[in-house]
């Protein structure tokens, strides 16, 4: 199982709307609107990192009035 954080910046006032969208959709385990350089902050799951990455560019990104996404893989060292 991989995790990640996915930080996300939207277009001005969609934060909430964003965070809501995305918090229905598989794979996601959580979503917060969040103040400071990013607008959305989510964490997601998944059972491989190809498995993350479609997560992110298929569902996550399509969510309108996004206009960027970071996405940080949780490492255990």
């Amino acid at each position: 199982m991989v995790q990640a954080y996915i930080l996300i910046q939207t277009e001005v006032g969609k934060a909430a709307a964003v965070a809501h969208e995305i918090s229905g959709i598989s794979g996601v385990t959580q979503a917060e609107d969040v103040t400071g350089p990013y607008d959305v902050i989510v964490r997601a799951e998944a059972r491989n990192v190809d498995e993350l990455g479609k997560l992110v560019v298929a569902q996550i990104q399509a969510v309108e009035g996004i206009t960027r996404t970071l996405t940080c893989p949780i490492v255990h060292i």
